[in-house]
C-alpha cells in the first residue's frame, strides 16, 4: 500500500511537502515538467519586484563548511516582464506555483501583486520581508512586529489568495512578529529565510563579498532553523513552511515533528536537483515508524 504523503498548507493542497525554496528552481522548461518535478509538491518562483533588478555585483556565491553563502540581490526581470514571459509556464505547470514578491515600498509591492493578480495559475504569494525596509533606516521588514503588520496589511489589501509571509530569522522576537503577521491576516509563514554571515576571501585579505555580509544556507543552519520554527509554532494557529537547511527526509521529519505543514528545501538542491524525490522516498518509513496513517497526521505531533 502506498502511503500517503500528501500535506495541506492551509487550502492549498501538495502532494508532497517539499518545495523548492526561492531563487533555487530555474525557469528552463525542462525543469517545469517531467522527471524534474519528481517529489516536488509546488514550484516557488525567484524573487519578483515592482521593476527590474540587476542584482549584486562580484562575487555571489560561496560555498562554506556544510554551508553556501549568497549574495544574489533579488536579481530579477520585474513583475510586467515575469508575467509576460513566464505566464505560460506557470499557468501549464503540473503543480501549484507560489510567487515570491520582493517586499519593497507598499505602494509598489502593491503594483506587483496587482500584476501578479492577473497570471493565471499562481497558487499563492510568499511576501518576502527580509527586505531593507528603505523607510525604516534599512532594517528588514521582518526585525519589527509594528513593520511586519504593516508589511502584511499592504500585501493582504490587493492579494485575494493565499498569502505566506517568509520571515527573516534576525528578528529579536520571532513569535512576536509571527503573531503580527498572523494578526494582520497572512494564510501561513515561512519560517525562515538565510541566516546573515560573511566570508573572508583569504587570497586578498578583504571580505569575499562586495556587500560585506551574504545570506547563510543549508546544512549547516539545520538546527538553528529547527529552533525557530518550534517557537514561531507555539506562537501562532496557522500553517508554517519550515525552510533552512533542510536536505534529507530525517530533517523533513523533524520539521514537520515541530509543526511545518510542508518545507522549503533550498541548497540541497545545488548538489543534487534529484533531492525532493530523495526526501519523498525516506518519508513512508518514518510514517510507518511513528505509527500514522498519513503524512500529515505528524504535523505537529512532538508538541502534542
Amino acid at each position: 500500500m502506498t502511503t500517503d504523503i500528501s500535506v495541506k498548507v492551509g487550502a492549498l493542497a501538495l502532494s508532497t511537502p517539499v518545495i523548492p525554496a526561492s531563487g533555487v528552481w530555474p525557469y528552463e522548461e525542462a525543469f517545469w515538467r517531467g522527471g524534474k518535478l519528481d517529489g516536488v509538491g509546488a514550484l516557488c518562483t525567484k524573487a519578483i519586484s515592482l521593476e527590474p533588478r540587476r542584482g549584486n555585483g562580484g562575487v555571489r556565491i560561496w560555498e562554506t563548511p556544510s554551508g553556501l553563502l549568497n549574495s544574489i540581490g533579488l536579481q530579477n526581470c520585474g513583475a510586467k516582464e515575469f508575467a509576460a514571459k513566464y505566464g505560460r509556464l506557470v499557468k501549464e505547470a503540473p503543480c501549484p506555483v507560489i510567487a515570491n514578491v520582493v517586499m519593497e515600498r507598499p505602494a509598489e509591492t502593491r503594483e506587483t501583486l496587482r500584476i501578479l493578480s492577473d497570471v493565471p495559475g499562481i497558487a499563492a504569494a510568499e511576501l518576502n520581508i527580509s527586505c531593507p525596509n528603505v523607510d525604516g533606516d534599512g532594517m528588514a521588514w521582518g526585525t519589527l512586529p509594528s513593520a511586519a503588520a504593516e508589511a502584511v496589511r499592504a500585501a493582504r489589501s490587493v492579494w485575494r489568495a493565499p498569502l505566506w509571509v517568509k520571515m527573516t530569522p534576525q528578528a529579536a522576537d520571532p513569535a512576536a512578529v509571527a503573531r503580527a503577521i498572523e494578526g494582520e491576516g497572512a494564510d501561513a509563514i515561512v519560517c525562515a529565510n538565510t541566516w546573515l554571515g560573511m566570508a573572508m576571501d583569504m587570497t586578498k585579505g578583504k571580505p569575499a563579498f562586495e556587500r560585506v555580509v551574504a545570506g547563510l544556507s543549508g546544512p549547516a543552519i539545520f538546527p538553528l532553523a529547527l529552533r525557530l520554527l518550534w517557537q514561531v509554532s507555539g506562537a501562532v494557529s496557522i500553517p508554517i513552511v519550515g525552510c533552512g537547511g533542510v536536505s534529507n527526509a530525517s530533517d523533513c521529519m523533524a520539521m514537520i515533528l515541530a509543526g511545518a505543514s510542508a518545507v522549503e528545501v533550498g541548497s540541497a538542491f545545488f548538489y543534487d536537483i534529484t533531492a525532493a524525490a530523495a526526501i519523498c522516498d525516506g518519508l513512508p518509513r518514518f510514517v510507518a515508524d511513528y505509527g500514522a496513517g498519513a503524512l500529515s497526521e505528524l504535523v505537529g505531533a512532538a508538541r502534542r
